[in-house]
């Protein structure tokens, strides 16, 4: 980003010096004239330095591995917008040798360091974990949506916010949500058999119980919903209402456009503050978005508050939790609570897409989980008991699916780390200021961490081996290291929620293949690259993911 505080300061200082007269046989010039000369002359000899000199001259990075065909100016930018977030990634960990670290050049030749081996991943996230910040332009461009709560805290505040929150996703308190997870899970399984039986008598269909939906609509208003009863204690009703404002201001927020790619790189130019005051229809779309989730959070809190004054009986919601801890102002919960709903919501609906897209092309794999599910879960219906924790997590075949769905659609494709000082990764000496990438979706498919069907869907990697004592699923899945999953990240930083995430995940996953039988609306699609996939913090099918569904009896 062009320090154009020291420019300008510089720029003012000579120019008061060359308009005032007081240099000797220099003509006086006008004061806008010389600010102006002299700026652009700063500019210009820092652009070349930047853009030119140090990343391809000076650098202590540039002796790394990386990859070839780099533009003149945007080294791999082209490449990179060109396909879904981490897949160029997953080309290079692939292909070009390495020794856990890879270095590229983004827009306007800044130099990336892509961390690839589990000890490099260790030190970035574990072992110097409060080196490595996230950038400023992506605090400010996730906090506006966001809030700064824990996902973008830093330093001595994360910890706090960490340590307040931890009871609240403590696996104590996450399995006396599963009753939640699955009365949702339910909810939404009747909802789009209503559908699916209306649509098929409409269009005639020749059994009356097949029809197409579109998967990731559906898995939004479901986690919604969810992320609604069992964060914050209230019912959005985004399952029997799609036009719930929510809804529409999640959609808004997370829809891709060509505004928002020229945004985001407008973002690396200059102060994201400056970007985001632009009268342009993607900010007025995020104001207006950000503003009705803040409103409606402060509302909830303001419920919460009332409702534990009046000493009514105390709520397994996390929200509750997070009062009780007397460790939040108002203020700070409605961050924490803008990042509970929008993490909270999208990136399990984000998986279950995937999932039922997965599923689709694979039917071996559909059909032995809906018999482990039919087996051993109760049907979704009314009055009968929902299952416990203890009966989700001991089926080896639906967390074994679950895990392998996370493994290769990782709901956050990448995610940026900054050095805040000068530090080093695996003894390279890494200068303040460079970008670090995280890329759950080339870590995550790494040939030499997974073996030679790294690019394989294969949920038997999760399963116990033969002669195991354990029969529950493998938590390793055969990686040669947990660094090797890149889903949840490790360390201080790692998913707080990652089991909220995971328990929520398996009931909907359960209650959606015991159900219903799914094949791909388009056949082409079974080539995965025939997928548009769009960019964002998360990663979806940019024009929906619609599936041919058929409504199952006997359960």
């Amino acid at each position: 980003m062009i320090p154009h505080r020291l420019i300008t300061a510089i720029s003012l200082g000579g120019a008061y010096l060359l308009s005032s007269g007081r240099i000797p046989q220099w003509p006086v010039t006008g004061f806008i004239t010389a600010f102006t000369v002299l700026w652009g002359i700063q500019g210009l000899a820092w652009a070349v330095w930047a853009v030119t000199l140090y990343p391809k001259l000076f650098s202590p990075l540039r002796g790394l591995p990386g990859p070839g065909g780099n533009s003149w100016l945007m080294g791999q930018f082209p490449k990179i917008m060109s396909m879904p977030n981490g897949k160029p990634m997953l080309e290079w960990i692939n292909s070009i040798p390495n020794n856990g670290l890879i270095r590229y050049l983004g827009p306007f030749n800044q130099e990336r360091l892509f961390i690839t081996s589990p000890k490099g991943l260790s030190e970035v996230l574990v072992t110097k974990n409060y080196d490595f910040v996230k950038p400023d332009q992506l605090r400010h461009t996730l906090g506006r949506v966001l809030g700064i709560g824990l996902l973008l805290a830093e330093g001595e505040e994360h910890k706090m916010q960490r340590k307040n929150l931890a009871p609240a996703f403590a696996f104590r308190h996450i399995k006396d949500l599963y009753p939640v997870f699955w009365a949702k899970a339910r909810e939404g399984v009747e909802a789009i058999t209503d559908e699916i039986l209306k649509g098929a008598a409409q269009g005639n269909d020749s059994d009356g119980k097949t029809a197409v939906i579109e998967a990731g609509n559906w898995a939004s208003r479901i986690t919604l919903d969810i992320i609604g009863v069992a964060g914050l204690g209230r019912d959005f009703d985004a399952i029997k209402n799609p036009d719930n404002r929510l809804t529409q201001a999640y959609a808004r927020i997370f829809k891709p456009s060509r505004q928002a790619q020229i945004l985001q790189l407008l973002n690396l130019l200059i102060s994201p503050k400056l970007v985001s005051w632009l009268p342009v229809k993607r900010n007025e779309d995020i104001e207006t978005a950000a503003r009705l989730i803040r409103a409606e959070c402060a509302e909830l809190i303001r419920d919460k508050r009332q409702k534990i004054a009046r000493k009514e009986p105390t709520d397994v919601d996390i929200l509750s939790v997070a009062i009780e801890s007397g460790g939040f102002r108002d203020e700070d919960l409605v961050d924490q609570l803008m990042t509970f709903l929008a993490a909270g919501h999208e990136t399990t609906a984000s998986s279950l897409t995937w999932a039922a897209y997965l599923l689709a092309r694979h039917p071996d794999v559909q059909s032995r989980l809906r018999a482990e599910v039919r087996e051993h879960l109760p049907p979704p219906a009314d009055g009968v008991p929902a299952p416990s924790s203890v009966d989700i997590d001991r089926m080896p075949y639906l967390n074994a699916v679950c895990s392998e769905v996370l493994r290769y659609f990782s709901p956050v494709p990448m995610t940026l780390r900054k050095a805040a000082k000068d530090t080093s990764i695996l003894g390279q000496f890494v200068p303040k200021g460079t970008q670090i990438m995280l890329v759950p979706w080339a870590v995550n498919k790494s040939e030499a961490l997974w073996g030679a069907d790294a690019l394989v869907f294969n949920p038997d990697r999760w399963m116990p081996k033969a002669g195991a004592a354990d029969k529950r699923a493998d938590n390793s899945g055969g990686a040669t290291s947990n660094y090797a999953f890149l889903t949840f990240l490790h360390g201080p930083r790692s998913c707080i929620g990652m089991s909220f995430a995971r328990a929520e995940f398996a009931c909907l996953l359960a209650t959606w293949v015991g159900r219903f039988q799914w094949e791909l609306e388009d056949k082409e699609l079974v080539d995965e690259t025939k997928v548009d996939i769009k960019g964002g913090v998360t990663a979806r099918p940019a024009k929906g993911m619609y599936i041919k569904t058929t409504v199952l009896e006997g359960w």
